[in-house]
């Protein structure tokens, strides 16, 4: 039985990959059962099933191959989901119907779990005529509103995750609103954003030329573009959105570009995709093959890597035909371009066991050799699948030759899909893979450097206590196999000391060979100057890369931070004491709900009242104890509904705010009703409301928040007592931890493995 590198990785496989009946009894009782199970349902089109189910499973085994979560979790289950992670979908009608009808089949994809990415550009700019209805357009930030309310609905009912990307060109006229668009902390959460920046925008940026804004042929506003270009700049600098998406570029490049036209991407950008385009992703682990590690030897073994890619794409390409789809649309998509986004994780792990320094000209020399490797190795398998099972529906040799990857492509390769046509339109791509890469072990995500090479995770254990374990980075614990407990070499940099440009410098070389595109973060230090930050955006853009996307520690996205005894405390913490040299600090912002709570239910039984009222309070833990987070109150009595429901939300504000709560049980208590309270255990209670205020009471007594009766709060668990080496991150929505960091342009917990995009 496989021994999991890490406790972190078998309780991410339990938690998220393992399937269990409904009532949470495990099926795969093993991780080889999952990998079985995946294996085998993947094998079922397949002609000789048998043969194929074992190929497979080899790929799997050992954590050299992994499928996206949505494969890894769904695949073989017989649920009604889908295995591809991502669908960007219809163009936008620029019509009432249309734009509704349009939301209609965002809320369907997205309660199957799908990510969905929009280009608003369709939609005519504020203040436009609307013909017929004597009335002007609300313009397609107004539009934007309501898919964020949907998206927040989906959620609340359940769904797995609510990601969304939404684009506008750079010559829309409500491209400004559009870009400051995030300046307000409480409006379009749900959305990543970026600007689709032409070519001939960027040639206006650097002759400092003027640039129309144009809706339909009219010119509305004529800016300048360079100042545009900093107001996206600034933006950026500030609220770490909007991303850049170099749309030409990506056209241009597109193998299919002789019969679609990309104006979106998946919520991480790594999949620039057609109307109802969807994304199927999966990762080759590098950090698996890499043969003497530290050794005068280390080298990646290139033949394992060569079978690998192999059956990783034959895998990839046989869930179009096995995956369910949200939309008949999204699967006459799939069917007809057979699309499959083959990429890597553990690139970083595998350039430290060579001992090279993630970022130096070595390093970027090796990525785009290995990456190159690979693309060779997905294309000839693609086309040995064409020679067997067929090209693609919309394969045209002439035309797909002469585009995108093709031109750069080795003789061999373009010799083979010349005589047996290419079973999938395009093949690489590199996502997030921030989960499953700590599921294989906590190798490093993708191709991003290592964020931390050891921390300290808080385990929730089922007494509501944490306990504490070391969470090392995968090469980090090769080499203190190897070498023992000593200091790291040099060479082993980190995300938060590398220059923004060696991470420009590695995107772009593994692009070079990426024949979708890359979700990658540029870490930037807090205080980088507004001039070297826009230059990480010209670089990329010089460099040749797809995109752009850069997070900026700062006070609106939550940043990660260290707190010192000198530093001051950003506006959206409130210092409040101090003590051993540590600050406590309270969180101003409401914590997000995690998806599950613990908690308790009161009957309370009112004498003058028919029916009793059940109160439901229930906790979050922070820091090793538990708080109260949420109440529900609820009764038969209608005469009870408006007040109980008042209640329930302004209480439950007022808990997830954090700080002293305790002062709610005193408000409540001191609460007198005219018409006489009552007698209950001994005690005169002066109302109702003063009973339901000793109900909390003695629940936020039970929890040990609070010392007794009369007492108030005796310490805050949710203020952080912070170490002063330690970063303070957003807190997580899943388990509440602040651990929160931007890894692959989408927040990851290190605590639990939650990450913004699945």
């Amino acid at each position: 039985m496989t021994r999991f590198a890490a406790p972190i990785a078998e309780q991410i496989w339990d938690m998220k990959y393992r399937f269990k009946e409904a009532d949470g009894t495990p099926i795969d009782l093993t991780v080889e059962d999952s990998w079985r199970r995946i294996a085998r349902d993947l094998a079922q089109v397949e002609d000789d099933p048998s043969v194929w189910e074992e190929a497979f499973y080899h790929a799997l085994e050992d954590f050299k191959f992994l499928p996206a979560g949505r494969i890894t979790a769904g695949a073989g289950t017989a649920r009604r989901v889908t295995l591809f992670n991502c669908f960007v979908m219809g163009t936008i009608p620029d019509s009432m119907g249309g734009i509704f009808e349009m939301l209609k089949e965002a809320a369907l994809t997205m309660q199957q779990g799908g990510g969905i990415g929009y280009d608003f550009s369709t939609i005519r700019p504020r203040g436009a005529d609307v013909l017929g209805v004597a009335a002007d357009a609300s313009g397609p930030l107004s539009f934007m509103d309501v898919w964020d309310a949907m998206c927040r609905t989906i959620m609340s009912a359940g769904s797995r995750r609510g990601a969304m990307m939404a684009t506008m060109r750079c010559d829309h006229p409500d491209i400004e609103e559009f870009i400051t668009a995030k300046s307000d902390a409480a409006r379009l959460r749900m959305f990543n954003m970026s600007v689709l920046v032409t070519d001939a925008f960027m040639d206006a940026v650097k002759a400092d030329a003027p640039w129309e804004l144009v809706f339909d042929g009219k010119v509305y506003h004529t800016v300048d573009a360079r100042t545009l270009w900093n107001k996206i700049m600034q933006a950026t600098y500030d609220y770490a959105e909007p991303g850049v998406i170099f749309i030409d570029r990506i056209n241009q490049l597109n193998n299919l570009s002789y019969c679609e036209t990309i104006a979106a991407t998946n919520p991480c950008g790594e999949q620039p995709l057609p109307p109802y385009g969807a994304c199927l992703l999966g990762s080759i682990n590098l950090a698996r093959l890499v043969t003497d590690p530290f050794g005068a030897e280390a080298a990646l073994d290139l033949d394992v890597l060569n079978k690998l890619v192999a059956t990783s794409v034959r895998m990839m390409d046989n869930v179009v035909d096995t995956s369910q789809f949200p939309l008949p649309e999204q699967a006459a998509e799939a069917q007809a371009k057979r699309r499959i986004g083959l990429g890597v994780t553990g690139l970083a792990d595998a350039l430290l066991m060579l001992g090279l320094r993630y970022g130096s000209d070595r390093a970027a020399r090796q990525t785009e050799d290995w990456l190159h490797a690979i693309a060779r190795a997905a294309y000839l398998a693609s086309a040995q699948l064409a020679r067997e099972k067929g090209a693609f529906p919309l394969f045209d040799a002439e035309k797909f030759l002469d585009s995108g990857t093709m031109r750069e492509m080795d003789a061999d390769v373009r010799d083979a899909i010349a005589e047996h046509g290419i079973r999938n339109a395009l093949l690489t791509s590199i996502a997030p893979t921030g989960t499953i890469s700590l599921y294989a072990g906590n190798v490093s995500s993708g191709i991003e450097p290592v964020f931390a090479y050891a921390y300290t995770r808080k385990v929730l254990q089922k007494d509501g206590s944490r306990t504490e374990e070391e969470v090392v980075d995968y090469a980090v614990q090769m080499w203190r196999d190897k070498f023992g407990d000593v200091d790291l070499p040099d060479y082993f940099v980190n995300a938060q000391t590398l220059p923004a440009s060696d991470h420009v410098k590695m995107q772009a070389a593994a692009q070079k060979w990426v024949d979708s595109s890359i979700s990658k973060t540029i870490n930037c230090p807090e205080d980088i100057s507004f001039d070297d930050f826009k230059n990480v955006y010209m670089q990329a853009w010089d460099l040749g890369c797809k995109g752009c996307t850069t997070y900026r520690p700062n006070d609106v996205t939550g940043s990660v931070l260290s707190v010192s005894e000198t530093e001051s405390v950003p506006p959206e913490h409130i210092a409040t004491e101090a003590g051993n040299g540590a600050e406590v600090v309270y969180m101003s912002e409401p914590l997000d709900r995690p998806q599950s709570l613990e908690g308790n239910t009161y009957k309370l039984k009112w004498p003058d009242s028919e029916h009793a009222i059940y109160l439901t309070i229930n906790d979050i833990v922070m820091g090793g104890h538990r708080r109260p987070f949420e109440v529900f109150i609820n009764s038969k009595n209608m005469e009870h509904y408006a007040w109980t429901l008042a209640l329930t939300r302004m209480i439950s504000a007022v808990f997830r705010r954090g700080g002293d709560v305790s002062f709610v049980v005193e408000e409540l208590k001191a609460v007198f009703d005219p018409r006489g309270g009552a007698w209950m255990k001994g005690k005169y209670i002066p109302s109702i409301l003063a009973a339901i205020g000793g109900v909390i009471e003695q629940h936020m007594i039970a929890i040990d928040f609070i010392e007794g009766e009369g007492m108030g709060l005796k310490s805050d668990p949710k203020a952080q007592v912070v170490n002063l080496d330690v970063p303070l991150g957003k807190a997580c929505p899943s388990c509440g931890q602040f651990e929160m960091r931007m890894i692959e342009g989408c927040m990851t917990c290190a605590s639990c493995g939650h990450s913004k995009c699945g």
